[in-house]
């Protein structure tokens, strides 16, 4: 029988899905599996498993098999990048390679020929084989094979090349750009939030920061060879100057990635070996989460949702850079946005674009702060307002005005838990009556890995080991959760990340306190007898409850 009458045998595809493949074949020139696969009425895993069961060719998982480093070096990379196989194993004689197409013969033949060994296939899908492709060969290793091999299609250069038209024509060259856009796309498909490109004496590092935490990104070592060439590319692409290698530069570049638009803020900076990049990726897609979504539990999202609905006063959120602060901002806002109420924001810079929402940008060439633009925008007739970061006495006064004059302002604060940001405002210069007649409360927050779904697995802790205040919550026999470590997770155990929330509601008493200035510890002291639970409490909940680990608590929040 055929792979066609095999496949509507078992009922999964029907005549109508063959004609439509047979058409697609014709104008195309594809296989008939692959136009199957290609008109979504198939998966290559359901393909691969007919496949497996007709030719008697074994199905594997490649996340699980165990690749030794002898199968590795028995092919070379560039074949193993134009075929698109992976060597499992090499032993008596014979090596098994994993192939998503049995029917590619030539490749088997040409193996034999290299390597002169008895080649025994084995199916995966090209997804998994691409995965372990780019693990143990590096990301872009195939383009940069090619650039090592043909100097006509790129001219290295030294460091201390000057010439600027030589970097414009190298950053311009089929293979850089191939290059560069392989690196943006596997930090993508990787969730990276940041992208690192690190020069030193002798190495040229690629790291991506996935959940907070950087990881190398699996690149070949010669791309070492090719730093000037990257670094020039990135910049055209971010409209710098390639030319200028002794100043800091900030750019931005926009991409668009299977339907969605992704921006990147590019930083340049001059170091001992070269310049340095980092590249933060904004992703729309990833990054716009409802209030819900957030990870706050029942008391902390019931408190938060009545702070948002008042109609005057200030909200902060607070905490480290990156740790989520503007999403929560952005979430509170579609939370409260409606035909009935205007919203204004002004931000350094606008990051993602909110329906319903006026956003304004600041730009300090032009002396456009954001100070000036919050008192511009109080004459737009707002119902509430959004500042971005309050760095200032200037901006903190201003802030203050707007909620004085009857609007509800919604800001940042770079302090390391909710009690401080008052003290904070008054180290700026507020006075103290202002705090305690404005602010409504102060939101400090953390993001801590979540466990991996994929390997998620429970275990019996060693309380010995474990921080005295979890220990003394933790029931007798309770058991704990942890990420054994999956290609999903890149072996890691953590998959995504979760917020911890540390509350503030500023009542009399707090207020009290803030008028007489006392010591942060007394703020705290009140808000805890007010209902607060702090970041530390908050995460024991969560680890308790399985979401992470305490690993992760004490990573990110203080005893």
């Amino acid at each position: 029988m055929s792979i066609a009458e095999i496949l509507l045998e078992k009922g999964l595809v029907t005549p109508a899905h063959l004609t439509q493949a047979m058409e697609l074949r014709r104008t195309d020139g594809l296989r008939l599996d692959r136009a199957l696969i290609q008109i979504g009425c198939l998966t290559e895993e359901k393909l691969l498993e007919v496949l497996s069961e007709q030719l008697s060719i074994p199905l594997i998982n490649l996340a699980t098999a165990d690749i030794g480093d002898e199968a590795l070096s028995a092919i070379p990379p560039k074949v193993v990048f134009r075929r698109k196989i992976i060597p499992i194993s090499r032993e008596d004689g014979t090596l098994t390679v994993a192939t998503s197409d049995p029917f590619d013969l030539y490749s088997f033949d040409e193996l034999r020929l290299l390597t002169g060994l008895e080649i025994h296939p084995v199916l995966a899908t090209a997804e998994e084989i691409g995965k372990v492709i780019k693990a143990n060969f590096g990301v872009g290793g195939d383009t940069i094979d090619e650039m090592m091999m043909s100097s006509d299609d790129l001219e290295v250069i030294s460091e201390t090349a000057e010439n600027g038209e030589d970097l414009v024509e190298m950053a311009q060259e089929a293979s850089v750009i191939k290059l560069v856009n392989e690196i943006f796309l596997e930090a993508i498909s990787e969730r990276a939030s940041d992208i690192h490109i690190e020069p030193y004496e002798n190495d040229l590092h690629v790291r991506f920061r996935i959940d907070g935490v950087l990881q190398p990104a699996s690149v070949p070592p010669q791309i070492r060879s090719f730093q000037a060439a990257i670094i020039s590319r990135i910049k055209i692409m971010s409209n710098l100057n390639i030319a200028e290698k002794r100043l800091p530069q900030d750019g931005r570049i926009k991409l668009q990635v299977g339907g969605r638009q992704i921006d990147i803020r590019v930083s340049v900076i001059p170091m001992l070996f070269g310049e340095g990049i980092v590249m933060r990726i904004l992703d729309k897609a990833t990054i716009m989460f409802t209030l819900p979504e957030l990870g706050m539990d029942d008391q902390t999202f019931t408190m938060f949702n009545e702070l948002i609905a008042q109609p005057h006063g200030i909200i902060l959120v607070t905490g480290p850079t990156g740790s989520g602060k503007t999403t929560t901002l952005y979430a509170a806002l579609q939370e409260i946005v409606s035909d009935k109420i205007k919203v204004l924001t002004v931000e350094d810079p606008v990051e993602y674009h909110l329906g319903g929402i006026n956003q304004i940008q600041v730009n300090p060439k032009i002396n456009m702060s954001f100070a000036r633009g919050l008192r511009a925008i109080l004459r737009h007739d707002p119902d509430a307002v959004m500042i971005g970061e309050i760095r200032d006495l200037e901006t903190a006064e201003a802030a203050i005005q707007a909620s004085l004059t009857g609007h509800l302002v919604l800001s940042t604060l770079h302090t390391n838990d909710a009690c401080s940001a008052p003290t904070r405002l008054l180290d700026m210069g507020v006075e103290p009556f202002l705090v305690a007649s404005t602010l409504a409360g102060a939101m400090a927050q953390r993001l801590v890995r979540a466990i991996c779904p994929h390997c998620k697995e429970s275990y019996d802790p060693d309380r010995e080991q474990l921080p005295q205040d979890l220990e003394q919550e933790l029931p007798a026999g309770a058991k704990l959760y942890r990420g054994v470590g999956c290609r999903k997770c890149r072996n890691t155990g953590y998959y995504g990340r979760s917020g911890l929330f540390e509350l503030m509601l500023a009542n009399d008493v707090i207020r009290e306190k803030m008028m007489a200035r006392v010591p942060t510890g007394q703020i705290v002291a009140a808000a805890k007898d007010n209902g607060m639970h702090m970041l530390r409490a908050d995460g024991w909940a969560k680890v308790k409850a399985g979401i992470t680990t305490p690993e992760e608590i004490l990573r990110v929040a203080c005893g």
